[in-house]
Formats: structure tokens, sequence, C-alpha cells
């Protein structure tokens, strides 16, 4: 089968690997599409993503596709089920999955490397997916869920003001969360006038510049806000203009080379709470749920549909990438 590698260097490869038949609880799938994430990059770039990083590597991780064969241990799957992964493994077995945190497993890794033609999750990874949710919206599962997760820590209250910063692809998910929390008035920060647009056709009230984000935040209160770029100066931004009482979600993807700063004192005197999300511990039926019910608009957010040899160009030069969500297609059939 193919696969797309990371190999290190800043170099990315398709190759010619030899699949297998499942064992024990095993789900073989093919993959039939599978998003690119922040984090791929992250890698491509020679950082850790969500744990370290040690190339060669298969990228990817947000992926849908139909269950091709099962192990002899599986109970609930059968060839020709459409179904969404849950890429990270938590064993169940050690303190922190006892304590009901899998995202903090002391064994956790990666159980769908998505840039491939075929998977292998454990079954407790595999989430059946409705008829009516079409394979290419059902590879959002993943990062959705991560979305939830964070949504979950913060517990937006209905009719509060949210800022976000960031329209990007995970920032698009987040907006429509925000949005169906029942925030009173959703403030988007986003220096691109196009994505600005976007943002106000996903549920935005106002969509402004991070200069005129400032301004709002001495006329009012601003209870939420949830960053979702990653970068210092952003994060420092969001700590800054966040009014009494609020919670500020870090979520982007943060350079560890680049620690945050921030006025402590200012935030004690402001009650701050600053929260920071960690994978998608689970939400990811969940963010199944969620999108066969059609409230998340997918297609607006994609920039591209590009196959494994493609990526290898848009790793280097990241032109879609900077638009919105690319999606790799294995099987389009």
């Amino acid at each position: 089968m193919k696969a797309g590698y990371y190999v290190g260097d800043y170099t990315y490869e398709v190759r010619d690997i030899p699949d297998r038949e499942p064992i024990e609880d095993e789900v073989k799938i093919r993959v039939a599409w599978c998003g690119l994430c922040g984090t791929d990059v992250h890698k491509f770039q020679g950082k850790n993503g969500a744990s370290v990083v040690i190339p060669p590597i298969i990228l990817g991780h947000e992926c849908s596709g139909v269950v091709e064969s099962v192990g002899p241990e599986c109970e609930y799957f059968q060839p020709g089920d459409r179904v969404a992964c849950d890429p990270s493994y938590g064993c169940g077995k050690c303190k922190w999955c006892q304590q009901g945190h899998p995202n903090f497993c002391l064994t956790r890794h990666g159980v769908a490397k998505g840039f491939a033609e075929y998977v292998y999750p454990p079954e407790q990874n595999v989430y059946p997916i409705k008829d009516s949710l079409d394979l290419k919206t059902a590879a959002f599962t993943e990062p959705l869920s991560c979305a939830i997760h964070g949504m979950d820590l913060i517990q937006i209250e209905s009719g509060k003001t949210v800022v976000m910063y960031g329209m990007g692809a995970i920032g698009s998910l987040m907006l429509q969360l925000i949005y169906l929390a029942g925030a009173g008035r959703i403030i988007v920060v986003e220096r691109e006038a196009e994505k600005r647009e976007l943002a106000l056709e996903l549920g935005a009230d106002q969509a402004v510049s991070d200069q005129e984000i400032e301004a709002i935040s001495q006329a009012e209160n601003i209870d939420y806000v949830i960053e979702c770029i990653g970068l210092k100066s952003t994060m420092e931004q969001a700590i800054k203009i966040a009014g009494k009482n609020s919670k500020v979600l870090l979520f982007g993807l943060g350079d560890p080379d680049q620690p945050v700063s921030f006025n402590q004192f200012e935030a004690y005197t402001k009650e701050l709470s600053i929260y920071t999300s960690y994978l998608n511990p689970h939400t990811s039926a969940r963010a199944v749920k969620l999108l066969e019910s059609g409230r998340l608009d997918t297609e607006k957010i994609i920039s591209a549909e590009l196959n494994l040899e493609e990526i290898g160009t848009e790793l280097q030069n990241l032109n879609y990438s900077k638009k919105g969500k690319v999606m790799v297609y294995l099987d389009r059939n």
C-alpha cells in the first residue's frame, strides 16, 4: 500500500509498504479521506506535535473510511461498515486512564496514521457513521472532537460575549460550536479580509483585526477568549484583552521555543482562568453525532482536495493550508 512519510529534514516521501491482515481486535480500514492537520505541519518542520516525533513516521490522523476486514477479537464491526477514527490510543489500565484521562495515558500513541491506504486501529477507536454522512465530512471527526473538548473545559454560558482568534480550519469549527452554545455576542479576530467574511457567514456577529479588538476590550467586558492560532503574539493578546472573571482558552498549538508571557498581577486583578486543551478524551462519539446532525458547515472550510503525492508540495509551501482545510483523498469511490 502507499503511505506518506515525514522522513526528517523537511522531507516528505510516498512509499510503498506492505499491508497486512488485522490481528486481535484491530479493524482494518480502507482510508477514504484524511485531513492535513497543523500538527502534521509542525512535524514536517521538525517540531513535535501532541507528542515527541521521531522520523520516519506516517503523517495524518484525521481519517474516515470503510472497513476492509476485522481481527478475530473484533465484536462490533464487519467489512463494509463506514467509519471514522479516533487516532489517540489510551490503554484503559494506567493510572491516568483509570481516572478518565486517556489523553494522559502513559502508553498513549497514534493508532490511525491516515496518510496511508489502510489503517489498523483497535476497535475501541473506531466509530460507525450513518449512511447519510459522507466520508469526507466524517474525516472532520478528530479535529471536531478536539474542539468539543476545549469547549467542555470552559463551559460557555448563554448570552455571554466571546472573542475567538483565527479562522483557520480549527477556528472555523470552533466558531460554529460557540454559536451553537448560545453565545450572546461572538467577535472573531482575523487579519485576512476573506476569512473575516467567512466568520460572518459561519455565525460571528463581528469580525475585526487584532488592532480593533484592543479598543473593543476597553469599552466592554469580554467573558471568554478562545485563541485558535498558536502564535505567541495572539496568545499574549488573548490574555490581555480578557475581561474580569473571564475564561481564556489557549487552544492553538504554540511553538515550544516561544513561551508566552503575561502580566500576572493584571490577570490576578481580573481573576482570569486560563485553560489549555490537550487532545480529545471521550468526545469522538459526540463529534460524529454533531456531524451527522448537519448543523456544522465543513464544506466552506475546505481549501483543497489533494492526493498523497501532492501533499509533499503543500507541506513545503502551505499555499492551501493558509486558506483553510486541506483534505487528502485516498479513495473517493
